[in-house]
Protein backbone atom coordinates (compact mmCIF):
# COMPACT_ATOMS: atom_id res chain seq x y z
CA UNK A 1 0.00 0.00 0.00
CA UNK A 2 1.38 3.27 -1.03
CA UNK A 3 2.19 5.85 1.82
CA UNK A 4 2.58 9.95 1.37
CA UNK A 5 5.06 9.65 4.44
CA UNK A 6 7.78 8.11 6.21
CA UNK A 7 9.12 7.52 9.49
CA UNK A 8 12.57 6.90 7.80
CA UNK A 9 14.65 9.75 6.67
CA UNK A 10 18.51 10.66 5.68
CA UNK A 11 20.20 13.79 6.70
CA UNK A 12 23.35 15.38 5.86
CA UNK A 13 25.56 17.03 8.87
CA UNK A 14 27.67 19.83 7.08
CA UNK A 15 31.28 20.28 6.82
CA UNK A 16 30.98 23.82 6.00
CA UNK A 17 28.09 26.16 6.14
CA UNK A 18 27.21 29.78 4.45
CA UNK A 19 25.47 31.79 2.38
CA UNK A 20 26.02 30.11 -1.27
CA UNK A 21 27.23 32.31 -3.64
CA UNK A 22 26.20 30.52 -6.51
CA UNK A 23 23.09 29.84 -5.50
CA UNK A 24 21.64 33.79 -4.30
CA UNK A 25 20.99 35.52 -7.90
CA UNK A 26 17.60 33.10 -7.97
CA UNK A 27 16.73 32.62 -4.71
CA UNK A 28 15.11 35.79 -3.31
CA UNK A 29 14.47 33.65 0.10
CA UNK A 30 18.27 33.61 0.88
CA UNK A 31 19.37 37.62 1.57
CA UNK A 32 22.23 39.00 1.41
CA UNK A 33 24.72 38.30 4.33
CA UNK A 34 28.60 38.84 5.57
CA UNK A 35 28.56 36.14 8.68
CA UNK A 36 31.94 34.92 8.84
CA UNK A 37 32.10 31.17 7.90
CA UNK A 38 33.40 29.69 10.74
CA UNK A 39 30.36 31.15 12.92
CA UNK A 40 27.55 30.13 10.53
CA UNK A 41 28.77 26.66 10.23
CA UNK A 42 28.90 26.31 14.48
CA UNK A 43 25.32 27.90 14.20
CA UNK A 44 24.12 25.72 11.14
CA UNK A 45 25.74 22.20 13.29
CA UNK A 46 24.21 23.72 16.55
CA UNK A 47 20.76 24.03 14.97
CA UNK A 48 21.50 20.87 12.79
CA UNK A 49 21.71 18.72 16.00
CA UNK A 50 18.54 20.28 17.99
CA UNK A 51 16.75 19.19 14.89
CA UNK A 52 17.69 15.72 14.74
CA UNK A 53 17.70 15.17 18.72
CA UNK A 54 13.72 16.57 18.10
CA UNK A 55 12.78 13.94 15.04
CA UNK A 56 14.63 11.22 17.31
CA UNK A 57 12.54 12.44 20.18
CA UNK A 58 9.47 11.34 18.73
CA UNK A 59 10.65 8.08 17.38
CA UNK A 60 11.33 8.99 13.83
CA UNK A 61 13.87 7.01 12.51
CA UNK A 62 17.19 9.41 11.13
CA UNK A 63 20.06 8.29 8.97
CA UNK A 64 22.53 11.43 9.75
CA UNK A 65 25.88 11.21 7.31
CA UNK A 66 28.60 13.90 7.06
CA UNK A 67 29.00 16.18 4.16
CA UNK A 68 32.60 15.61 2.59
CA UNK A 69 34.83 17.66 4.88
CA UNK A 70 36.90 17.90 1.35
CA UNK A 71 34.45 19.41 -0.71
CA UNK A 72 33.20 22.83 -0.73
CA UNK A 73 29.70 22.04 -0.18
CA UNK A 74 27.70 25.11 1.66
CA UNK A 75 24.20 23.28 0.83
CA UNK A 76 25.28 20.02 1.69
CA UNK A 77 22.97 20.23 4.76
CA UNK A 78 19.67 20.62 1.93
CA UNK A 79 19.96 16.65 0.75
CA UNK A 80 16.36 16.50 -0.86
CA UNK A 81 17.53 18.91 -4.01
CA UNK A 82 20.15 15.72 -5.29
CA UNK A 83 18.31 12.85 -3.84
CA UNK A 84 14.91 10.54 -3.80
CA UNK A 85 14.15 7.23 -2.76
CA UNK A 86 11.31 5.38 -3.78
CA UNK A 87 8.64 2.77 -2.76
CA UNK A 88 9.00 0.99 -6.18
CA UNK A 89 13.20 0.57 -4.71
CA UNK A 90 14.51 3.28 -7.12
CA UNK A 91 16.56 6.07 -5.71
CA UNK A 92 16.64 9.38 -8.45
CA UNK A 93 19.71 11.95 -8.75
CA UNK A 94 18.86 14.96 -9.83
CA UNK A 95 20.93 18.21 -11.91
CA UNK A 96 21.52 20.76 -10.23
CA UNK A 97 21.99 24.30 -11.64
CA UNK A 98 25.20 25.47 -9.05
CA UNK A 99 28.52 24.23 -9.45
CA UNK A 100 29.43 23.85 -6.32
CA UNK A 101 26.06 21.50 -5.11
CA UNK A 102 26.86 18.88 -8.29
CA UNK A 103 29.62 17.78 -5.27
CA UNK A 104 27.05 16.81 -3.03
CA UNK A 105 26.19 13.97 -5.01
CA UNK A 106 27.55 11.07 -3.45
CA UNK A 107 26.15 7.45 -4.74
CA UNK A 108 27.84 5.71 -1.64
CA UNK A 109 25.76 7.89 0.17
CA UNK A 110 22.38 5.81 -1.13
CA UNK A 111 24.45 2.44 -0.03
CA UNK A 112 25.19 3.77 3.23
CA UNK A 113 21.39 4.48 3.76
CA UNK A 114 20.41 1.03 2.38
CA UNK A 115 22.63 -0.87 4.43
CA UNK A 116 22.19 1.08 7.47
CA UNK A 117 18.15 0.51 7.59
CA UNK A 118 18.21 -2.98 5.93
CA UNK A 119 16.75 -1.67 2.46
CA UNK A 120 16.36 -3.07 -1.18
CA UNK A 121 18.02 -1.00 -3.87
CA UNK A 122 16.60 -2.04 -7.49
CA UNK A 123 18.15 0.83 -9.07
CA UNK A 124 19.59 4.33 -9.44
CA UNK A 125 17.95 6.76 -11.88
CA UNK A 126 20.46 9.32 -13.25
CA UNK A 127 19.04 12.31 -14.50
CA UNK A 128 21.33 14.28 -14.50
CA UNK A 129 22.40 14.92 -17.80
CA UNK A 130 20.32 17.24 -18.31
CA UNK A 131 22.98 19.96 -16.80
CA UNK A 132 24.53 19.63 -20.07
CA UNK A 133 21.46 21.10 -21.78
CA UNK A 134 21.17 23.57 -18.94
CA UNK A 135 18.49 22.24 -17.57
CA UNK A 136 17.79 21.63 -14.16
CA UNK A 137 15.06 19.15 -11.64
CA UNK A 138 16.45 19.59 -8.35
CA UNK A 139 14.70 16.82 -6.34
CA UNK A 140 11.81 17.57 -3.95
CA UNK A 141 12.71 20.81 -4.30
CA UNK A 142 11.77 21.21 -7.57
CA UNK A 143 9.22 18.34 -7.22
CA UNK A 144 6.12 18.37 -4.34
CA UNK A 145 4.73 14.45 -4.69
CA UNK A 146 1.89 13.47 -3.61
CA UNK A 147 2.55 10.08 -3.72
CA UNK A 148 -0.75 7.72 -2.94
CA UNK A 149 -2.64 10.31 -6.24
CA UNK A 150 0.83 9.72 -8.22
CA UNK A 151 1.02 13.31 -8.96
CA UNK A 152 4.32 15.68 -9.06
CA UNK A 153 3.25 19.26 -8.99
CA UNK A 154 6.34 21.34 -10.19
CA UNK A 155 6.73 25.38 -9.96
CA UNK A 156 9.09 26.00 -12.91
CA UNK A 157 11.75 28.52 -12.79
CA UNK A 158 15.45 28.48 -13.23
CA UNK A 159 15.56 25.34 -11.48
CA UNK A 160 12.59 23.43 -12.48
CA UNK A 161 12.51 22.85 -15.94
CA UNK A 162 9.74 21.36 -17.94
CA UNK A 163 11.37 19.00 -20.09
CA UNK A 164 13.15 17.53 -17.28
CA UNK A 165 9.75 17.25 -15.56
CA UNK A 166 7.99 15.47 -18.29
CA UNK A 167 11.16 13.23 -18.60
CA UNK A 168 10.43 12.52 -14.56
CA UNK A 169 6.99 11.93 -14.92
CA UNK A 170 7.90 9.63 -17.86
CA UNK A 171 10.38 7.95 -16.06
CA UNK A 172 8.33 7.22 -13.10
CA UNK A 173 4.46 7.29 -14.00
CA UNK A 174 3.78 10.47 -12.44
CA UNK A 175 1.36 12.96 -13.38
CA UNK A 176 3.14 16.31 -13.70
CA UNK A 177 0.67 19.58 -12.52
CA UNK A 178 2.95 22.13 -13.51
CA UNK A 179 2.52 25.99 -12.98
CA UNK A 180 4.53 29.14 -12.49
CA UNK A 181 4.49 31.69 -9.13
CA UNK A 182 6.32 34.31 -7.63
CA UNK A 183 7.03 36.66 -4.63
CA UNK A 184 7.57 40.28 -3.76
CA UNK A 185 11.23 40.54 -2.76
CA UNK A 186 12.76 43.38 -0.19
CA UNK A 187 13.06 45.47 -3.30
CA UNK A 188 9.80 45.31 -3.75
CA UNK A 189 9.78 43.74 -7.26
CA UNK A 190 7.79 40.22 -8.21
CA UNK A 191 10.44 37.27 -8.84
CA UNK A 192 9.87 33.65 -9.21
CA UNK A 193 9.74 31.39 -6.58
CA UNK A 194 12.59 28.55 -6.79
CA UNK A 195 11.38 25.90 -5.56
CA UNK A 196 8.41 24.19 -5.00
CA UNK A 197 8.45 23.04 -1.90
CA UNK A 198 8.74 26.62 -0.65
CA UNK A 199 5.15 27.22 -2.21
CA UNK A 200 3.05 23.83 -0.62
CA UNK A 201 3.24 20.97 1.08
CA UNK A 202 1.29 17.45 0.76
CA UNK A 203 0.07 15.51 3.75
CA UNK A 204 -1.72 12.24 3.71
CA UNK A 205 -5.02 14.27 4.43
CA UNK A 206 -4.46 17.61 3.94
CA UNK A 207 -2.36 20.38 2.06
CA UNK A 208 -0.35 23.66 3.03
CA UNK A 209 -0.14 25.49 -0.63
CA UNK A 210 0.54 29.70 -0.95
CA UNK A 211 -2.07 30.13 -3.84
CA UNK A 212 -1.87 33.48 -3.73
CA UNK A 213 1.80 33.11 -5.55
CA UNK A 214 0.46 31.15 -8.47
CA UNK A 215 -0.63 34.28 -10.57
CA UNK A 216 -2.22 32.82 -13.68
CA UNK A 217 -6.16 32.43 -12.55
CA UNK A 218 -6.23 29.05 -14.71
CA UNK A 219 -3.09 27.40 -13.07
CA UNK A 220 -3.84 28.28 -9.50
CA UNK A 221 -7.75 27.08 -10.02
CA UNK A 222 -5.76 23.71 -11.30
CA UNK A 223 -3.53 23.59 -8.54
CA UNK A 224 -6.40 24.13 -6.03
CA UNK A 225 -8.74 21.34 -7.75
CA UNK A 226 -6.11 19.11 -8.19
CA UNK A 227 -5.04 18.82 -4.37
CA UNK A 228 -9.24 18.89 -3.20
CA UNK A 229 -10.40 16.13 -5.94
CA UNK A 230 -8.44 13.76 -4.20
CA UNK A 231 -9.96 14.56 -0.68
CA UNK A 232 -7.41 16.57 0.85
CA UNK A 233 -7.88 19.30 2.72
CA UNK A 234 -6.57 22.00 1.54
CA UNK A 235 -4.95 24.77 3.94
CA UNK A 236 -3.52 27.74 1.82
CA UNK A 237 -1.24 29.96 3.50
CA UNK A 238 -0.32 33.67 2.38
CA UNK A 239 2.69 35.39 0.98
CA UNK A 240 4.48 36.67 3.92
CA UNK A 241 3.91 32.81 5.68
CA UNK A 242 5.19 31.46 2.36
CA UNK A 243 8.27 34.22 2.88
CA UNK A 244 8.59 32.60 7.06
CA UNK A 245 8.84 28.82 5.06
CA UNK A 246 5.30 28.22 6.81
CA UNK A 247 4.62 26.12 3.42
CA UNK A 248 8.32 24.58 3.23
CA UNK A 249 7.11 21.89 5.92
CA UNK A 250 7.09 17.95 5.86
CA UNK A 251 4.89 15.45 7.11
CA UNK A 252 6.43 12.30 8.41
CA UNK A 253 5.91 9.50 10.54
CA UNK A 254 7.33 8.18 14.00
CA UNK A 255 7.88 4.27 14.38
CA UNK A 256 4.09 3.98 15.63
CA UNK A 257 2.67 5.72 12.68
CA UNK A 258 1.50 8.90 14.46
CA UNK A 259 2.20 11.87 11.89
CA UNK A 260 4.23 14.89 12.47
CA UNK A 261 4.20 18.14 10.30
CA UNK A 262 7.64 19.34 10.70
CA UNK A 263 8.64 22.78 10.36
CA UNK A 264 10.63 25.73 11.76
CA UNK A 265 10.00 27.60 14.68
CA UNK A 266 9.85 30.61 12.64
CA UNK A 267 7.68 29.07 9.99
CA UNK A 268 5.13 27.80 13.03
CA UNK A 269 5.33 31.55 14.52
CA UNK A 270 3.32 33.09 11.23
CA UNK A 271 0.54 30.59 10.97
CA UNK A 272 -2.49 31.69 12.35
CA UNK A 273 -4.20 29.93 15.43
CA UNK A 274 -7.36 29.08 12.73
CA UNK A 275 -4.07 27.10 10.43
CA UNK A 276 -2.37 25.12 13.35
CA UNK A 277 -6.09 23.89 14.41
CA UNK A 278 -6.77 22.59 10.91
CA UNK A 279 -3.24 21.33 10.68
CA UNK A 280 -3.42 19.37 14.08
CA UNK A 281 -6.47 17.74 12.96
CA UNK A 282 -4.55 15.74 10.85
CA UNK A 283 -0.61 16.27 12.11
CA UNK A 284 1.30 17.14 15.76
CA UNK A 285 3.21 19.95 15.25
CA UNK A 286 6.80 19.76 15.89
CA UNK A 287 9.31 22.54 15.34
CA UNK A 288 12.66 23.47 16.02
CA UNK A 289 14.71 26.80 15.98
CA UNK A 290 16.18 26.72 11.93
CA UNK A 291 17.64 30.69 12.04
CA UNK A 292 20.61 30.40 10.37
CA UNK A 293 20.32 27.96 8.09
CA UNK A 294 16.95 30.03 6.92
CA UNK A 295 18.88 33.19 7.09
CA UNK A 296 21.83 32.39 4.19
CA UNK A 297 20.75 29.22 3.21
CA UNK A 298 17.46 30.23 1.83
CA UNK A 299 15.59 26.64 2.90
CA UNK A 300 14.26 25.37 5.95
CA UNK A 301 13.03 21.71 7.61
CA UNK A 302 11.58 20.24 4.66
CA UNK A 303 15.19 20.84 2.38
CA UNK A 304 17.35 19.59 5.41
CA UNK A 305 14.86 16.06 4.98
CA UNK A 306 15.22 13.51 2.06
CA UNK A 307 12.30 10.93 2.38
CA UNK A 308 13.38 7.01 2.19
CA UNK A 309 10.90 4.66 1.18
CA UNK A 310 12.58 2.21 -0.28
CA UNK A 311 10.84 -1.39 0.49
CA UNK A 312 12.76 -3.98 3.15
CA UNK A 313 15.10 -7.07 2.54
Amino acid sequence: MLRQSTNQLLMIRPAVFRRNEQTAADNAFQPSGNQLAKDATEEALTEFDHFTEALAAKGIEVVVVAADPNADTPDAIFPNNWLSFHADGRAAIYPMKAENRRRERREEIVHLVCNELGLHLKEIVDFTEFESHHKFLEGTGSLVLDRVNNKAYACLSERTDRQAVERFCEATGYEGILFRASHETDQGEHAPVYHTNVVMSIGTSFALLCAAAIQDKEERKMVRQSIIENGLELIEIDEYQMAEFAGNALEVLNNEGNRYLVLSERAKAALTNDQIHRIEKHAVLLSTPLTTIENLGGGSARCMLCEVFLPKL
